[in-house]
């Protein structure tokens, strides 16, 4: 069974190299077109070695994830779109010099979009049974933003693939004795990030390299990136400019000339420019008459403007959410909970799951044993719980109390601001490990009373 599945292997590896030289060939077939970019209707070499990164590495997350179908397959999808619309910018970086900041931004509107587009299908799927796959997308998706980063690029992209890193190792310990193919597909997409900073190190390693000639590169240019094929011809020119319009520009300059002769005649005479101006008595000045404050009305700062833009984020309000505390399945679901200091969940089972999603001033007791409990996105949160066979996570979160009555074997802290954990006797054994956190603190049961360790190292390993 064994040499099958690794002659299974080989041949996959083999079907990928061959349809990379194919696509490779077929491209230099068609290098005689004008519309392709480059110099001379060539292909740019970093253009080319990203076409080799898209039909390798992506194309092979693209079929595990259709093995894997539903949520899945159409996050890969959107991973896809998102990789196109990078391949179109580095085309376009190939045919036009770097253009100044504010318009790099507008040309990187659409590769934000897709990026902006797969997170969200994260948020509306949190019920999903693949939530980690989509997790590990969603947070490290935002590597593509490298082509924005200067002068290491790279670093930022293995930041992002670590991110990735905490949610795929979850998969892997729900998968890995079970389903081998959720294993593949976590070997698959680790090795994109994986080929993307080598693929930077080698073309890009201070940061996108833009083309000496040709125009500066506008919305215009990207548009003719996006509609062009490899062998269309350009677009047309844009129609000849309508006549100038006619202005009297004899009385203009007139008018220009007696007003700056005034100008100027009235600052040649120096200290007697003073001489026009009238003294103003105590009495007419309102920081010293309170009677004069009290007949003028406010007047609005001219630097602030009274009515909301709408475009202004605080316009628009806050989206409310209703809360939920409800078994789905095998998990239960504490979401949106504000100010409750009374939530408990009894009856649990062995198997079931607690996710606990933005709560707010709240406290959850958890009663019996449950087999995890993942605590995302809360603030000024308690959790009390017996026993847990699993682990304990804390993700994205800011003052969290966590009191263990009886035993736990990991918890774990990551992105979180502010961690307080009480241990009871039974779970000093606990092993805690924590990843760009703060303020973290373990107390221990100490004659009837917690203390926390004094002048030592705190048990969190990073």
């Amino acid at each position: 069974m064994a040499e099958t599945h690794g002659l299974v292997e080989r041949l996959e590896k083999a079907v990928i190299r061959l349809e990379s030289l194919f696509s490779g060939s077929h491209r230099s077939g068609g290098m005689e077109c004008d519309a392709i970019n480059g110099v001379n209707g060539s292909i740019a070499p970093y253009v080319e070695a990203f076409d080799r990164l898209l039909n390798g590495c992506v194309a092979e997350f693209l079929r595990y994830s259709k093995i894997l179908e539903g949520d899945v397959k159409t996050h890969a999808e959107m991973v896809r779109a998102a990789f196109q619309a990078q391949r179109s910018f580095l085309v376009l970086a190939s045919q036009c010099q770097e253009p100044q900041e504010n318009e790099v931004a507008m040309l990187l509107k659409p590769i934000s979009e897709k990026i902006q587009e797969i997170q969200n299908f994260r948020e509306r799927n949190r019920g999903s049974k693949m939530f980690n796959h989509l997790s590990a997308v969603s947070e490290s998706i935002p590597a593509l933003g490298w082509i924005a980063v200067s002068p290491k690029p790279g670093p930022y992209v293995k930041e992002m693939n670590d991110a990735a890193t905490f949610y795929t190792n979850r998969v892997l310990k729900d998968y890995k004795h079970s389903d081998e193919r959720h294993v593949d597909w976590v070997k698959s997409y680790l090795n994109i990030w994986s080929e993307l900073q080598t693929y930077i190190k080698e073309h890009h390693t201070t940061g996108l390299t833009w083309s000496k000639t040709g125009p500066v590169a506008s919305p215009m240019s990207m548009r003719s990136v996006l509609t062009s094929g490899p062998c269309l011809s350009p677009p047309p020119p844009p129609p000849p400019p309508g006549p100038p319009p006619i202005f009297d520009t004899e009385a203009t300059k007139d008018e220009g000339t007696a007003f700056r002769s005034a100008l100027f005649a009235q600052l040649n005479q120096g200290e007697a420019i003073t001489k026009g101006l009238r003294h103003v008595s105590d009495d007419q000045k309102t920081h010293k008459n309170p009677s004069l404050r009290a007949q003028c009305p406010p007047i609005p700062s001219p630097t602030k403007s009274h009515t909301p833009s709408p475009t202004s984020p605080k316009s628009s309000p806050q989206q409310s959410h209703a809360p939920v505390l409800e078994l789905e399945g095998k998990k239960w679901r504490v979401e949106y909970q504000e100010d409750k200091n009374d939530l408990v969940i009894t009856n649990t089972e062995l198997k079931q799951v607690a996710y606990i999603f933005k709560c707010n001033k709240s406290t959850l007791q958890i009663k019996g044993k449950i087999n995890s409990i993942t605590i995302d996105n809360c603030k000024k949160f308690g959790l009390v719980f017996d026993n847990v066979v699993g682990i304990v996570e804390v993700i994205n979160s800011r003052d969290i109390q966590i009191q263990v009555m009886g035993k736990v074997p990991t918890i774990s802290i990551n992105k979180t601001e502010g961690c307080h954990i009480y241990l009871s006797e039974e779970s000093l054994d606990c092993e805690i490990v924590s990843a760009k956190s703060s303020e973290m603190n373990i107390l221990i049961p100490q004659d009837g009373d917690y203390q926390g360790p004094s002048n030592t190292s705190h048990p969190f390993t990073e």
